[in-house]
């Protein structure tokens, strides 16, 4: 019994002494370090080439469209009916396929940014990851997600963005305001 008694207050001690110990807490600010890293510019001119390519494809639809409307709209009275439905069924299709364009190069672009990030996104969560454990940090916050602010105040000195750079071999360059 009295043993069982020591032991639990041994337990008990070594429970409050690990719950005594305040976790070390840090943000990030990820679009920071990714600004930061020079992938950024190559990604970012990838991305620009391939909206340019595609642009370029639905600009030749919409320009035969235009085309389109504009003979039909000459069309006088003397046009069968015939032609003037052909016509219309010609700019609906036309229409149509702008529209299904348009979603296929929203799709490609984002599966294209998708491909192109995921190894930065990986070698920023390895560094972050390295920092977190080489500085003591039990955790590591972004400061935002989707542009919403994530943490509302957060002390400049727990802020390992700039710790997370040199991991990745990056000098910070200094700050511009925005951070």
């Amino acid at each position: 019994m009295k043993y069982a008694f020591t032991l639990a207050i041994t337990m008990l001690g070594a429970f409050y002494l690990q719950a005594q110990q305040a976790l070390k807490i840090g943000y990030a600010d990820v679009e920071y370090i990714f600004s930061q890293m020079p992938e950024s510019k190559t990604i970012e001119s990838e991305l620009q080439a391939l909206q340019t390519q595609l642009k370029k494809g639905i600009d030749a639809q919409v320009a035969n469209f235009q085309k389109k409307v504009a003979e039909y709209q000459q069309f006088g009275a003397n046009v069968p009916e015939a032609v003037r439905q052909n016509t219309e069924r010609e700019i609906r299709q036309i229409q149509d396929n702008i529209e299904k364009l348009q979603q296929d190069a929203q799709a490609e672009m984002q599966r294209k940014q998708t491909q192109l990030m995921e190894p930065v996104y990986q070698k920023v969560g390895k560094a972050i990851e390295d920092v977190a454990k080489e500085n003591g940090f039990s955790l590591i916050l972004n400061n935002q997600i989707s542009g919403l602010d994530v943490i509302l105040y957060g002390d400049e000195k727990l802020d390992v963005s700039d710790l997370v750079l040199k991991k990745l071999g990056i000098t910070p360059k200094p700050a511009t305001g925005n951070k």
